[in-house]
């Protein structure tokens, strides 16, 4: 973190940001775990599927642009430079202004990619999100939550376009888990 002018800087690495979800992440799971005196390891198990989720999401979420001397480039925030906000409130505005067809199809299929995970991790990991609705409405609103947390970065944008996209992906995730539990149930 330093300051320049007037301006604040701070730069977060993938490493330092993995290293704090992972610091928070312990800290919840030991505050759980004294409260209720015992620790659940098959259960620590199966939570350890969101986790890893998340840090996934976070790994490409912020530091998919560009490389710097072989390593992944830093989150920037640079408090001269976040306004004015980048934000889309407007459907499919963005999803087709990539120049190549390429760049749309890797826009497009990495959003939703990205979320199918959530999809069918959320219903493993909380078992009252096993119905398709809620396990919806929570990867839709981890989407728009995670879409929120980008406006202070100027190389970053809030785009309804990606929570569409990244809301569909949970939605294929979840058909996914429920055809899996269906062939399991007839077994």
């Amino acid at each position: 973190m330093k300051e320049i002018g007037a301006a604040l800087i701070i730069t977060v690495t993938f490493l330092k940001l993995e290293a704090a979800f992972t610091l928070v992440w312990l800290m919840c799971r030991c505050l759980v775990w004294m409260k209720r005196k015992k620790i659940d390891w098959k259960r620590e198990a199966i939570l350890l599927l969101m986790f890893v989720n998340l840090a996934v999401i976070f790994r490409f979420v912020y530091f998919l642009r560009g490389h710097v001397n072989g390593h992944v480039a830093p989150l920037i925030f640079d408090s001269s430079r976040m306004f004015p906000l980048r934000i889309n409130l407007v459907p499919y505005r963005n999803l087709f202004v990539y120049n190549n067809l390429k760049d749309t199809l890797w826009n497009v299929a990495g959003n939703v990619l990205l979320f199918v995970p959530t999809g069918i991790v959320l219903p493993i990991v909380y078992p009252k999100l096993r119905k398709w609705y809620k396990t919806v409405f929570v990867g839709s609103l981890i989407s728009l939550l995670i879409e929120l947390s980008q406006l202070p970065f100027y190389d970053r944008a809030t785009d309804i376009d990606d929570w569409i996209l990244n809301t569909a992906g949970v939605i294929l995730g979840y058909l996914i888990y429920a055809a899996v539990r269906r062939i399991n149930k007839k077994q």
